[in-house]
């Protein structure tokens, strides 16, 4: 048999490295969360090649100690913790001790750092674990790090990274989801010599999205904030217009580190639930604040994945935050003409120069022509970030506010909101002259504060507003006009009916006021091995909301009774959809969930599209989405009102120029 020997130590840091440093990403990531733990309020990378190369992390803050310096590249040495009982109660981004030594073992390292307390700083320079020299140099406090030629000892590690255009975009992508974490650091981003991002540090998240993911992601946010016992919560989410067909956009922190959970993950999709489509996925930017001794972080090597002592309290908490803040704004789409028309004659533009072989961009003597189809040169410079300017806590997207910007986005300023100026004026204030009757391009409309605009936006779906409903007709059977406020509203008469259904169903079931109506004969189910286990586990909670199943033999139950919404659409097919969803969802362990899935099964009564309805049945509908908790989305996520505002239409007939 083999015989067993110890490893030597060489080897040794070269396993530990492949644990920490996968790519020139984690380079990055061990080396800024330094940065920051370091106390530094302003970084800058540097990667070429992707990073494999060349990276370069450069940091003012508090330096390492000339004596220290050598130490720093030991394996498990660590200003962090020092004993296990620190484990308990880590605040820092690193603490193992692992970064340093694994990325020496396997690059070629130089660092030059100075302490406040120090006249000179230290060059520190080791390759592949061995040290090869010491220097006094002068230097500013904080300090560099310089990593080159990654796996240079290790090739066949070297032979599984990607392209360098792969493997930069790894890294862009570490360094803003840090960037998120941490709006007190200005940090900077310098990719093959050009700047790729660069936060101001001021603190404002909102800035940091902006500079991020953009305008459109900007002006469609809802602040988040919320507190619980140990936990702290806030952030903004994306309101469902701007949702993606991925998680990428699914961002949280905990404690200032970026971290993945299921659980958290899971909450924030079931509070979305009701406002969007199957296979979308919303934006979220969440920041946590935990006491640590509620955290065990030392899970994963990468730290990217961590326990809770409280998993249902947090998941509990974040669905209430999301679902609070999703329930309280009228999320109405805007019908957007203009903006679809720019999309495809600029789609147009950029296939013909694809076909032409050219890089897409704008030529001087073409301008006129792009113009006339209403392309300015912003747009044509930008057409992927064109979107509308709107105040975060904007609730209804206007199509008009396409109109192109005066200045661009500021610093503690507020989103502009182009189409505010067009809602009219309260009752209070028609001593003063008609918002519509405002010039647009008025400076003083750009400069007014969020709370402002608020005060001349008045909801379709209030009681309030509701005298002032004119119904205008049904169009192709499926869709209710109605005008209100200079703006058109479409109806979708199907999507509106299940939401009635569904909230209606849910608010009678927790509230025990369901009745059960006899089903004669009684419907006969004959149910798998694990659809009988389900059926009987969850027995207790389908009595209490008006079934009446017993055994009928075998594998076969008889349905006597069900609720009294259900009747005329209780079918075997419905019944069995209805445990086999339940088998989906191996967490369901409240009557509440049964509810849920009752009330989805009661959308199917809706009225559906291609059915004639009076002009008295389409009132009732409406009066009965003013009920509503969530009156803007079905309970599939589609929408049930869109609008199109005065002016767009205006335009589209040249009224308006």
């Amino acid at each position: 048999m083999p015989h067993i020997t110890v490893l030597d130590q060489n080897t040794i840091n070269k396993i530990a490295a492949g644990e920490v440093i996968e790519r020139p990403a984690s380079v990055v990531k061990e080396l800024l969360e330094n940065a920051i733990d370091a106390k530094a309020t302003a970084v800058t990378i540097e990667i070429r090649e992707g990073g494999i190369s060349f990276i370069r992390v450069t940091d003012n803050g508090c330096g390492i100690p000339p004596e220290e310096v050598a130490t720093a590249f030991l394996r498990h040495s660590t200003s962090k913790i020092s004993s296990v009982e620190d484990l308990f109660t880590i605040s820092s981004l690193g603490f193992r001790g692992e970064a340093l030594s694994s990325i020496a073992a396997v690059s070629q390292v130089e660092v030059i750092t100075k302490t406040s307390q120090s006249l000179t700083g230290i060059r520190y320079r080791i390759e592949g674990g061995a040290e090869k020299s010491v220097e006094e140099v002068g230097a500013p406090e904080g300090t560099t790090f310089i990593a080159r030629n990654l796996f240079f000892n290790t090739p066949v590690r070297r032979k599984f990274l990607k392209t360098p255009q792969t493997e930069g975009a790894h890294v862009a992508d570490l360094v803003e989801k840090i960037a998120l974490s941490h709006p007190e650091v200005s940090i900077r981003f310098i990719q093959n010599n050009q700047s790729r991002l660069h936060t101001s540090g001021n603190h404002s998240l909102k800035d940091i999205i902006y500079t991020v993911f953009g305008r459109e992601i900007a002006a469609n946010l809802l602040p988040i904030q919320a507190e619980g016992g140990p936990v702290k919560l806030h952030g903004f989410i994306g309101k469902p217009v701007i949702a993606r067909s991925n998680r990428n956009y699914e961002n949280y922190y905990i404690n200032g580190r970026y971290i993945k959970s299921s659980l958290i993950a899971k909450a924030i999709e079931e509070a979305y639930k009701p406002f969007m489509m199957q296979h979308k996925y919303p934006f979220t930017l969440l920041h946590f604040e935990i006491d640590p001794e509620f955290l065990d972080v030392n899970v994963h090597p990468t730290k990217m994945e961590l326990r809770f002592r409280d998993g249902e309290g947090i998941y509990r908490m974040v669905l209430i935050a999301l679902q609070n803040a999703l329930s309280h704004k009228e999320l109405i789409p805007e019908v957007d003409l203009e903006k679809q028309e720019k999309k495809a004659a600029l789609e147009l533009r950029r296939e013909a120069e694809e076909q032409r072989g050219r890089t897409p961009f704008i030529e001087p003597f073409e301008r006129s022509r792009m113009e006339k189809l209403g392309i300015s040169r912003e747009a044509g410079r930008q057409e992927e970030r064109t979107a509308p300017s709107i105040p975060a806590d904007s609730p209804v997207p206007r199509a008009d506010s396409l109109k192109e910007e005066p200045a661009p986005y500021a610093a503690k300023s507020p989103l502009p909101s182009p189409g505010a100026a067009e809602r009219p004026a309260p009752e209070s204030s028609k001593a003063q002259p008609p918002k519509s009757e405002l010039p647009r391009s008025a400076d003083s409309e750009g400069k007014m504060e969020e709370g402002q605009l608020d005060l001349f936006r008045e909801k379709l779906l209030e009681p309030s507003s509701r005298s002032r409903h004119k119904l205008i007709g049904q169009l192709f059977e499926t869709y209710w006009l109605v005008e209100f406020e200079n703006q058109l509203f479409i109806i979708d008469q199907h999507a509106a009916h299940e939401k009635v259904l569904y909230e209606r169903t849910i608010k009678n079931l927790k509230n025990r006021e369901h009745a059960s109506q006899a089903v004669s004969p009684p419907i006969i189910l004959t149910l798998s091995g694990r659809e009988q286990l389900l059926l009987e586990k969850y027995m207790d909670y389908f009595t209490r909301i008006g079934f009446e199943i017993e055994p009928f033999g075998g594998k076969e139950y008889a349905v006597s009774g069900v609720p009294a919404n259900l009747f005329s659409i209780a079918e075997r097919e419905l019944l069995t959809e209805m445990i086999d969803s339940l088998s989906e969802d191996s967490s369901v362990t409240d009557p509440d969930m049964i509810c849920e899935k009752v009330a989805s099964m009661s959308c199917k009564a809706a009225v559906k599209g291609n059915h004639r309805m009076t002009a008295a049945e389409a009132n009732e509908l409406i009066d009965q989405l003013l009920t509503l908790e969530n009156p803007y989305a079905c309970p599939h996520g589609r929408p049930t009102i869109v609008s199109m505002s005065k002016y767009e239409l205006e335009k589209k007939f040249k009224r308006i120029v």
